[in-house]
């Protein structure tokens, strides 16, 4: 059955798959470079979900007050809570400032401080003189729009540089050859219902997290880790999965995002007898501590009776004692968001919030070069030929058990720039592609030709939603053993539900039925994934809160998780040390210590 579809091939150097802030950053680097670089993207670039990112993006320039690379660094390891690579975690931070710089000049609209430098606000965890000093000061932001500003100047930078990008394409699956080197990907045009294999010598995924597989969630639709679930197809395994921010400050009801600019502009969290409970959490940092201590403290606060609402059961975020002007310049899209989600004027009323799913720490495990790495024969940093990741899609683990709010954005930017460096350094413009076999798409169009033509009883919209209800249950802000236990055999039933999925509509021309099945696969591995994982690690560390295990345990868990799937819905667990050493003698390991704010 599968030969009756017809593939159009296309070879370049390098093929990029997503066009958010990771995958732009590469596609343009490679093109500069004169790797001749082809884009793949579902939605149109300045669509995906990087458009969403609010505060600002972590540099240590110290336009606002004292600040230090070495000081980030150290906030960064900290916050990941002992589980982030430290050589990994230097070359993000120290390449820090260049990256902003960098993106100043090809013009983001950065906010300005009186003297024309770029303006920065604090967030949640970033301190001066390694944890003794007060606040940091070193988020860039262009007033609460930074990531629509970075996206649409990455966008145009692409297309200066004549990369080319073939967009509302899906892609379904990495090609990999018989010696596990990836040869490219086999995608979808959604408009005119053709298959594409686009070879290339080096394929970059930069898909995004996963944040749809919960039922909460600040991602956009689109936000279904599509380069996770193929990875996993492919036989590889994902990375420290169990580790699932949530943003405190979701909209109740809603799930937008509020961001944590609005903490870092004097915004206090309250709860129903009007207090500022986050004083007795974090006494330091207050409302400022990182997003894993403020989304249990918010529900602790919940849980002992003081939430608000008719049901008690979300928190207050008050901005009534701001300045209107202050709002109106540093936060005008978070008024609008407000007004629009939650029907409130900020300046009047606090902005009903909840914690929320809101960013993936785990992915395609990779060293700081981007190179995706594995296990195999006994060592951990097996580079897998031709395949890279960056982004959320991937875990450099320099954000390990817990991301800094205003890490994202430059992990984007740094580590698409190191995508970029790297190949340059080992992939030759033009080279000769390797033959491949024929039968080189053959498994993976026959899973796309069995789901086109799936005819079982359930829908894939109510499968989708077991899951969510499921992982939105059991792999919660707190965990426990036995929720746990149950959320395992509770998704593990829903995998194997797909078995039976329906998909009513057979074309090929912008069937959003199918394409919502395909992605509900990827997401529905990840899910297994996460859970497996999650029941697995036993202690609470960073965004991985278990009730019973409530420390952090260093002896036996300081480590990685990999975790493998096969079809059946089985995973296999392994482990890879964390890097507890750097790059050069600038900067020194920071032993672990308890975390606190």
């Amino acid at each position: 059955m599968t030969s009756a579809y017809k593939i159009i091939e296309h070879k370049y150097d390098m093929v990029v798959v997503g066009a958010g802030g990771a995958g732009l950053r590469a596609t343009f680097g490679l093109a500069a470079k004169g790797l001749q670089t082809a884009c793949i993207s579902k939605v149109f670039p300045t669509r995906s979900h990087t458009v969403a990112a609010q505060g600002g993006i972590s540099a240590a320039l110290g336009n606002m007050g004292e600040d230090d690379w070495r000081y980030h660094f150290f906030d960064t390891v900290k916050g990941s809570d002992w589980l982030g690579d430290q050589d990994a975690i230097e070359y993000m931070c120290r390449n820090a400032m260049a990256a902003v710089i960098e993106l100043e000049h090809q013009g983001v609209p950065f906010s300005r401080t009186e003297d024309g430098k770029i303006y920065q606000r604090p967030f949640g965890g970033m301190t001066t003189k390694y944890g003794e000093g007060p606040p940091a000061q070193r988020t860039c932001a262009a007033a609460d729009r930074t990531g629509h500003a970075m996206l649409h100047t990455l966008y145009q930078q692409s297309l200066k540089h004549d990369a080319k990008f073939f967009i509302e394409f899906f892609a379904l699956d990495l090609i990999m050859d018989e010696d596990g080197a990836c040869r490219g990907v086999l995608a979808l045009d959604m408009a005119e219902g053709t298959l594409h294999l686009f070879r290339a010598q080096g394929t970059v995924l930069a898909t995004g997290g996963y944040g749809r597989a919960y039922f909460s969630a600040t991602s956009a639709h689109t936000c279904t880790g599509d380069g996770g679930g193929m990875a996993l197809r492919a036989g590889l395994p994902l990375q420290d999965m169990e580790f699932v921010q949530f943003h405190p400050t979701g909209i109740y009801g809603a799930g937008c995002l509020i961001t944590e600019g609005v903490r870092g502009e004097g915004g206090i969290l309250r709860n129903s007898n009007g207090e500022r409970f986050m004083e007795r959490y974090a006494p330091s940092v207050k409302d400022l501590a990182p997003r894993d201590m403020v989304s249990r403290s918010m529900t602790i606060e919940i849980r002992e009776g003081r939430g608000v609402g008719p049901h008690k059961d979300h928190i207050f975020l008050d901005l009534t004692h701001l300045d209107p002007a202050v709002i109106h310049e540093k936060l005008p899209g978070i008024a609008e968001t407000a007004k629009i989600f939650a029907g409130v004027d900020v300046t009047k009323q606090p902005i009903p919030v909840l914690p929320t799913v809101h960013y993936n720490m785990g992915g395609l495990q990779t060293n700081y070069h981007g190179e995706v790495v594995t296990l195999k024969n006994g060592n951990p940093d097996t580079v897998v030929p031709g395949l890279y990741a960056i982004g959320e899609a991937a875990c450099v683990s320099v954000h390990g058990a817990n991301r800094l709010g205003s890490n994202s954005l430059l992990d984007l930017v740094v580590f698409g720039r190191a995508v970029a460096n790297r190949c340059a350094e080992t992939i030759k413009p033009g080279q000769a592609h390797k033959s491949l076999p024929a039968s080189a798409c053959d498994k993976s169009l026959a899973n796309f030709d069995k789901l086109r033509n799936a005819n079982g009883s359930t829908p894939t919209a109510d499968i989708r939603l077991n899951m969510q209800r499921t992982m939105q249950n059991d792999a919660a802000v707190f965990r426990t053993g036995g929720t746990l236990q149950q959320g395992v055999s509770k998704i593990r039933e829903v995998f194997k539900s797909f078995e039976d999925v329906k998909v009513s509509d057979r074309s090929l021309i912008w069937n959003s039925d199918l394409i919502e099945t395909l992605e509900l696969q990827n997401l529905l591995g990840q899910a297994v994934v996460t859970m497996v994982s999650a029941e697995n690690r036993k202690e609470s560390r960073g965004a991985h809160a278990r009730e019973d295990f409530s420390k952090r345990d260093d002896v036996n868990w300081m480590k990685h998780t990999l975790c493998w799937l096969d079809g059946q819905g089985s995973a296999t667990i392994d482990y890879r040390p964390v890097h507890l050493s750097t790059l050069t003698s600038d900067v020194s390991v920071i032993p672990p210590k308890e975390r606190k704010y």
